[in-house]
């Protein structure tokens, strides 16, 4: 087939396939996002217990052996989602259960604290406040929790921090 004769749907739907071949055959990778743009494939993945290059170079491999030249004129980027981008999929919150994060909220409200449950439909983050003592002077800390709904989040992040020696 020629590169022409390949529209963008039939590009689209090919790819479907063989990703949901490739993640089938690689139980702990999953898909994070997948796009495709004036000649640019472009294909995040993540994994249970991390991405490393060659699985990158594994996927990238799979989808040129479908092929004969009807990838040519596009440039194919398979990477890792990346510990600093933005979660995105059920399973990344999974992966990530009881590390620090940023949820920002749709509503425009930020909250900072510890994943501390992944349901189907959402999540809990859990934080420490010192607020003042109900009776008398000086602070408490209290221990709070937000519910927050997958569709309800507009972006969440992880918190990286390093251990002071």
């Amino acid at each position: 087939m020629s590169p022409s004769l390949l529209n963008i749907s039939d590009l689209k739907e090919i790819l479907e396939s063989l990703l949901e071949e490739f993640f089938n055959e690689n139980k702990a990778l999953f898909l994070v996002e997948f796009s495709i743009e004036s000649f640019k494939i472009d294909i995040k993945i993540d994994g249970d217990k991390g991405v490393k290059i060659s699985d990158c170079i594994a996927l990238s491999k799979h989808i040129k052996n479908h092929f004969e030249s009807e990838l040519d004129e596009y440039n194919l980027n398979v990477s890792s989602a990346g510990l600093l981008s933005p979660l995105k999929t059920h399973r990344q919150f999974l992966k990530n259960f009881k590390r620090k994060m940023k949820v920002k909220s749709k509503t425009g409200t930020d909250y900072i604290g510890n994943l501390i449950n992944v349901g189907n439909d959402d999540i809990t983050i859990e934080w420490s406040s010192r607020e003042p003592k109900p009776v008398g002077k000086g602070k408490i800390t209290v221990v709070k929790n937000k519910l927050i709904a997958f569709d309800q989040i507009e972006k969440a992040n992880l918190i990286v921090e390093f251990n002071k020696l």
